[in-house]
This record gives structure tokens, sequence and C-alpha cells, in this order.
């Protein structure tokens, strides 16, 4: 195809038409941008399950290498999955590397970090995925709920932010993605604690963008609807058809749907878009 270009000889007028002739204007084909990331490397944290699964495979298939890491939590065998994970990325034929890391620790984060650019070559683009719910009335959330979900879901990402931002000033250039949520805008009854993690998402989002915009690095936000993960089956049945029958679209979303949003942000085709929150909730939040 030919690239779609601004320049001012395709924006010249042309040239008028032969008497008879039909009166059409012929648009240059948009070359198609930002399919391939091959050369870039990508961390997606919590990236052994669920979104952040679907981001690192969305990424593998367009040729990036995968840095992800993982927390084993009560319930879960998470290393396991992991391992799954990891074995379905190197079938894809691409780098990839995964290890334990506790976001909520500026000294783990620091130290994956590191490990990332050592073993694949630098650092390029941030999916702040991990994060963490623990739902409960307001008058009933205990300050262990509350810490543990702000811990994880704004100070994780800041730590992220932080730890990345050395060498993407450096290189000048990055792509940061932070997953916020559609209740930072429409929270349900009790998640306090999750909706003031997310509103906080947010604006750490925007701040970001404003700090290192300079450094040519893009930092944006993506706001999921209902996503059809693990989590999603925890949710009692009426609240997911509930979201169905409220979504404009009359669906909750597929994993998939939510990654390839996140991998258009950090590809060259979204390279002007910066603080900006991409709502992907099939039309949830338009419902009155």
């Amino acid at each position: 195809m030919a690239p779609y270009t601004w320049s001012l000889a395709a924006r010249e007028a042309p040239a008028p038409p032969t008497a008879g002739a039909a009166v059409t204007q012929e648009r240059p084909d948009p070359q198609r941008v930002g399919e391939s990331l091959s050369g870039r490397v990508v961390i997606v944290t919590g990236g052994a399950t669920g979104l952040g699964r679907a981001a690192c495979l969305e990424f593998a298939q367009r040729g990036a290498a995968i840095a992800f890491n993982y927390l084993d939590l009560p319930g879960r065998d998470v290393t396991a999955q992991a391992l799954l994970t990891e074995t379905a990325i190197k079938a894809l034929g691409v780098p990839v590397y995964s290890a334990r890391c506790d976001v909520r620790s500026h000294d783990e984060v620091e130290r994956f970090v590191t490990q990332v650019k050592e073993r694949l070559g630098g650092v390029h683009c941030l999916v702040n995925n991990a994060g963490v719910t623990h739902d409960g009335a307001l008058w009933r959330l205990t300050e262990e709920a509350w810490r543990e979900v702000m811990d994880t879901n704004v100070t994780g990402s800041f730590n992220c932010i932080q730890a990345v931002s050395a060498p993407m000033r450096a290189q000048r250039y990055g792509k940061i993605v932070n997953v916020a949520s559609h209740q930072a805008f429409r929270p349900g009854f009790g998640i306090a604690n999750y909706a003031a993690s997310k509103a906080a998402i947010i604006g750490l989002t925007r701040s970001a963008a404003v700090d290192l915009g300079s450094s040519n690095i893009n930092v944006n936000a993506i706001a999921p609807g209902f996503v059809k993960t693990e989590l999603l089956t925890k949710l009692p049945r009426e609240v997911l058809e509930r979201a169905e029958r409220e979504s404009v679209l009359g669906r909750v979303a597929e994993p998939e749907d939510v990654a390839r949003v996140i991998v258009f942000l950090c590809s060259d085709a979204a390279r002007h878009i910066t603080g900006q929150v991409i709502v992907v909730d099939g039309g949830l939040t338009l419902a009155s």
C-alpha cells in the first residue's frame, strides 16, 4: 500500500476533470501502522492470568519480547498459571521473562525492571495491569482491605512507572498504559476502596503524562467494563446479567477486546495520544 502522506503535494487541488468524466477525488490509502512491535520489550504486571495474560499474548503475536511479573494469591496457584502463560508466549517465538514480584515493594520492582533490561535488552512499554479487590460496604471496610487495594493498585502502578522512567527518559521513548476501570466513573455498591484506587490511577496517568511528555513518553489509561476473566466468575450472576443488559452492545468484553486497545496505545499509531482514558466497556457507562 502507498504510505499515507500529509505533504503539500498530496493536498494540492487535482486537475479539472475532462468533459463527461465522473467527478471523484482519490484518497491515498492509509498505511497499516503499528502492527509489528518487533524489537520492543514490553512489561505487563500481573501478566500470568486474565487481562494481563491476554495482553502478553497480543504483544507477543506482534513480535514484542515479553516480561511479566506475578504473585501467588490465597486460593490460587498463580505460579502454575505463570508457567502456562510463559509457555504460550515461547510458542509464539519471542523472548519471555517472568518472575515473582510484589509491585507494592519499591525495591522488588526496581530489581525486576533491572532484570528485564539485562535479560531482554531494554524496556520500551509498560502495562500496569496488576490489581486486587476486597469488596465490602464502606462502613464495614477494614483498614487492611483499604490499604491492600490502594497499595497494590495505586502505589504499585507508581512504583512501576518510576522504575521504567529512567531507561525510557534516557532513550527518549516509552509507552505506558495503566489499567483503570469504568467503576472509577460509575462505582457500584461496596467497592469504595476499588473505585477510589481506579480514580487515583486516572489522576496518576494524567500527571505522569505531563511529567514524562518532554521525554517522548506517552502515558494513557484504559477503563474496561466487565471482562470475562476468572474474577468475573466470582460475581453474582445477576450482576453479570445486568451488565449485559445495560451495555449498549449487549455483552461483556472478552479479554482480547481490551488487550488490543492496550496494544494500540503502545503502537506508533497512537504516538500523539497521551494523558487520555479510553473507556472499553461496550457502552456500559452510557446507561442511565
